[in-house]
């Protein structure tokens, strides 16, 4: 599923987050410690090798809701952007804390220069966040910001299976109808 909304494509792809060549940027669903992890956290890890961790004790810990940025090290791009999503029934207000995820990434994208970045589902695997309420979430608050953007031009949902993939592009669909 594809939407353009002025000059920026949002669209949403079943694949591998650390395997986005054409990005400029991929956002890490991270831990508060920034280290490797599972999932996202682990497979962005796996990719782009140990400095990418030795870059990011400094910038540890982070809050929910918060955004950093680093080099890609040995991803395919340029920057890594870590994003501490909340743990769902945890960390309140957890609406708010997610959609924070997305709005901050996508600000820190602008403010350096960044023209396209690739998102995972925040939250939504061990930090136990529904999909469906976490999707619309997602979607609505890089809907909400895309006035805003000079430089991204290109945003991107990579979901890793196929339910994922359907969920999102439903709510996208519907969204980009309602407006």
């Amino acid at each position: 599923m594809k939407v353009e909304r002025g000059a920026v494509i949002v669209e949403c792809v079943r694949g591998d987050i650390a395997r986005q060549r054409d990005m400029e940027a991929v956002v890490n669903a991270a831990n508060a410690q920034l280290r490797m992890g599972g999932g996202v956290a682990g497979a962005i890890h796996r990719a782009a090798g140990p400095s990418l961790e030795q870059e990011c004790r400094p910038l540890a810990p982070i809050r929910p809701g918060q955004a950093v940025i680093t080099g890609g090290h040995n991803l395919p791009n340029r920057y890594v952007i870590h994003c501490l999503g909340p743990v769902y029934g945890m960390d309140e207000p957890a609406d708010e804390l997610l959609a924070s995820c997305y709005r901050n990434a996508l600000r820190l994208a602008e403010s350096s220069g960044v023209k396209s970045i690739a998102f995972p589902a925040i939250s939504t695997g061990v930090f136990g966040f529904p999909l469906e309420p976490a999707a619309r979430i997602a979607l609505k608050a890089v809907l909400a910001e895309l006035p805003g953007l000079s430089s991204v031009k290109h945003v991107r949902f990579v979901l890793f299976d196929a339910h994922d993939l359907r969920v999102h592009s439903e709510i996208l669909e519907e969204l980009a109808k309602g407006n």
